[in-house]
């Protein structure tokens, strides 16, 4: 239920460089937020002692308390506060502390993007409000479940109504759960697009291996739920790779010397620590642990064989090794998508089960139904209530709006000026047909 006069949100800003707060300030302005800044770890803990903080912006290296020890004091004193932050790509050890201890919602690299800043404090902020609708509903839910028991049995009526209003209501929190699963979804396709910033080349790598991936597990016809754990799987297949030196991530797999490749074979570990401590991806932090070994016992990190190199870590891992030797990724010379298959077919009983090579092949040869990919037009020409066909992406490859995204003014108004500012034309997408306009 949307509210006429609806305080705006309250955003604290912590870093202790005057300048910085500065800049995040005048980023935040335009968008509505009521600001508050602190220099210091306790002094931000002093103002949400005093009035409720609806997000925390924190920086990573402060003095005295820095960001990890910050954002798990907020959560212990109000966990209902979003907790984000701001670190550089050298803090790994760091920020998966802050993951652990102060069980944060989002974490940004420094220098950062600002429209992926001003993107993801948004998301967190409708989150944290779909989270309330969801606790206000299912109050609302118990107290009219209580009255239901103290309604008069002989009033078949009156219990027919208050059944109706209650199946209403279970709707509205079934399209509310719906809406959390999806912005979970689209916090992972954001977060894959930040980690491959690091290096232009590989820019929509993620998403190809993930698209790749999930058709292969609708071939082997996995159940919904198991494509959709090999789906984000293949997203974050490579997220431990962010606390890789430079000189590492950017080699062929080929060129790295002795101890580059101990520290390179490394990278599915770290992933699944990182990603454990998220309940819902505990089975895609499984996958990702097992995608690079083999059922012949000569892959890593742990050398395991058989049937313990499960069909979904097989998937991804075909798909990322497709992927790989077409971006030069695994040797200097890049392959061609034909090459690079034969390679897949060549590990056939030796890296993947037959079955699971054979699904592979058979992706590759279905004949490729275009699927509809809606009508191109320009920022200036959007309306509301006009629904996106496809992803939209930045010139860097970051996900800026999902498909399925229904547009409303302030969304339109924010693509617009971004894409003034823009040297880069954006792909725009939207479904033919007049605009949604029953979405009031």
């Amino acid at each position: 239920m949307t509210h006429d006069h609806q305080e705006p949100d309250t955003v604290l800003i912590v870093d202790d460089e005057p300048s910085i707060l500065s800049a995040l300030r005048r980023l935040f302005r335009p968008s509505g937020y009521r600001i508050l800044i602190a220099e210091s770890g306790a002094a931000a803990l002093e103002l949400i002692a005093k009035e409720p903080v609806a997000l925390v912006l924190s920086d990573m290296r402060m003095p005295t308390m820095d960001g990890v020890q910050l954002l798990e004091q907020v959560r212990l004193r109000s966990p209902d506060t979003i907790r984000v932050l701001l670190t550089g790509y050298a803090d790994i050890s760091s920020t998966i502390a802050a993951i652990n201890r102060g069980e944060i919602h989002r974490y940004l690299s420094k220098p950062w993007d600002d429209q992926q800043l001003l993107l993801s404090v948004s998301d967190g902020l409708s989150r944290r409000r779909l989270e309330q609708e969801n606790l206000r509903l299912q109050q609302l839910i118990h107290a009219q479940n209580e009255q239901l028991l103290q309604t008069n049995a002989s009033l078949e009526q009156r219990v027919a109504s208050r059944t109706q209003e209650l199946e209403q209501i279970n709707g509205m929190l079934n399209n509310t759960f719906a809406q959390l699963e999806e912005n979970f979804l689209l916090s992972i396709k954001v977060f894959a697009g930040l980690m491959e910033l690091r290096d232009g080349s590989f820019v929509g790598m993620s998403r190809n291996v993930a698209q790749l991936a999930r058709r292969m597990a609708e071939r082997l016809q996995l159940d919904p739920a198991a494509q959709q754990d090999i789906y984000v799987a293949g997203l974050l297949h490579e997220v431990g790779k962010i606390g890789l030196p430079d000189a590492v991530l950017r080699k062929p797999l080929s060129r790295l010397v002795s101890e580059e490749l101990m520290l390179y074979r490394r990278h599915p570990l770290n992933a699944e620590t990182a990603l454990m401590s998220l309940p819902r991806l505990h089975r895609v932090a499984r996958i990702v642990r097992l995608h690079q070994e083999r059922i012949d016992g000569k892959g890593f990190p742990d050398g395991i064989s058989g049937r313990e190199v499960s069909v979904a870590a097989q998937i991804v891992g075909i798909a990322s090794t497709f992927e790989a030797l077409q971006r030069g990724r695994l040797s200097e010379d890049k392959h061609t998508a034909e090459q690079a298959a034969a390679v897949i077919r060549g590990g056939s009983g030796s890296r993947q089960e037959s079955h699971v090579v054979q699904a592979f092949t058979d992706v590759l040869n279905e004949a490729p139904a275009e699927k509809a990919q809606g009508l191109a037009i320009g920022a200036k020409a959007l309306e509301v209530g006009m629904v996106l066909a496809r992803d939209l992406v930045s010139d860097q490859g970051s996900l800026l709006l999902a498909s399925g995204f229904v547009f409303d003014a302030r969304i339109i108004r924010q693509i617009q000026e971004f894409s003034a500012r823009s040297t880069h034309k954006l792909d725009l997408r939207v479904q033919p047909g007049a605009p949604a306009m029953n979405a009031h």
